[in-house]
């Protein structure tokens, strides 16, 4: 392959030779993703920054005592509390400010999604969003898979408003049960559940996203509609107590235990440890809390009896001399042979 200055090969260089040795190839994508297409409004941590912002000492507290800034587990946590209070016969001043403490919670949130993201998806310029929708559907087309560790909307929009024809995310709708004999025409259908697709898919959100939803026995992906933009239906299913499902922070052992404790995203951490052929990532940094994706790829790794194969090799893209000198000295951590390439080469939004 060719390379640069830096000894490098181009993010392009790496995929012709993939191409060559007839090797499965599938992405890996972190928060670089959205930097590279708004440095301004996205950035790591975006989520866990905003709260650090936000001026109310309780909710601090809260997020605190569960060493996490996990929305989705306090969210709940309030919930089932005021209900708990309630039956053992706590004071309803005491029931109300655990209420309006929950309620103070969903507000930060809806506020942190508004100013995290571009307003919707028609935002994003179209030259933008074809060169993404592009260096996207490379991978899925060539029966390689798409994983995301990122919880922002930048990925749904762009599968949502390109309609790529092998992006399965393994949702879909269900017929609802009429109970008798009902016309084609006026059969009734689900919102989307996870489930019915997904031993076909292609797009794994490893840490969740704000879209989807944990409605209780099914996992939701919530969607435009005719009448309201995202952000509404998405407010709408907090106030109905549904909670979105993504992992904002905590180390590896932390996140990984999250991950396990929810069907979607074990299924997905599942698929990923178990890929065959060479990863690509773009904007993953492999930071000191992502052991849980290292180790994930190392389960890959691993040749197991009767499989088709395993994991042979990653190639990380780099930005910087400080972004190569950590992937030097993290090498030893990783069971496949580590390759690395320039990231400013893949121009993934044009």
């Amino acid at each position: 392959m060719k390379a640069d200055k830096k000894g490098l090969p181009g993010y392009y260089d790496v995929l012709e030779y993939l191409k060559k040795e007839k090797r499965k190839t599938h992405l890996l994508l972190g928060n670089g993703f959205s930097i590279s297409y708004d440095a301004k409004i996205f950035s790591y941590n975006a989520l866990s920054e905003f709260i650090d912002r936000v001026d109310d000492e309780r909710l601090h507290k809260l997020f605190g005592i569960i060493k996490t800034n996990n929305f989705e587990l306090l969210m709940k946590q309030l919930d089932d509390f005021s209900r708990i209070a309630k039956i053992f016969g706590a004071n309803k001043l005491f029931i109300n400010k655990v209420k309006k403490t929950s309620e103070k919670l969903k507000g930060v949130l809806i506020n942190a999604i508004k100013e995290l993201h571009p307003e919707h998806v028609f935002t994003i310029p179209e030259e933008k969003n074809k060169a993404c929708a592009s260096f996207i559907n490379y991978y899925i087309k060539n029966g390689g898979n798409i994983f995301t560790a990122n919880y922002d909307l930048l990925l749904y929009w762009i599968l949502m408003r390109n309609g790529l024809e092998n992006a399965i995310d393994g949702f879909g709708r269900e017929v609802e049960d009429a109970g008798e004999y009902v016309p084609e025409e006026e059969l009734e259908y689900s919102e989307l559940r996870w489930g019915k697709h997904k031993e076909n898919q292609t797009i794994h959100y490893l840490h969740g996203a704000m879209q989807l939803f944990d409605a209780g026995i099914d996992i939701i992906k919530e969607e435009y509609t005719s009448q309201d933009y995202l952000l509404t239906n998405i407010k709408k299913r907090l106030d109905n107590k549904e909670y979105p499902i993504f992992v904002t922070a905590g180390n590896g052992r932390e996140k990984l235990a999250h991950i396990r404790h929810n069907r979607y995203l074990s299924y997905c951490y599942d698929r990923f440890s178990s890929i065959q052929g060479s990863l690509v990532t773009f904007g993953f940094n492999f930071g000191e809390y992502d052991d849980h994706i290292i180790e994930a790829i190392n389960m890959a790794s691993k040749y197991i009896k009767g499989s088709a194969g395993k994991l042979y090799s990653i190639y990380i893209g780099v930005y910087s001399e400080a972004d190569l000198k950590h992937i030097k000295s993290i090498k030893n951590k990783f069971k496949c042979k580590v390759n690395m390439f320039d990231a400013k080469t893949a121009k993934v939004w044009g």
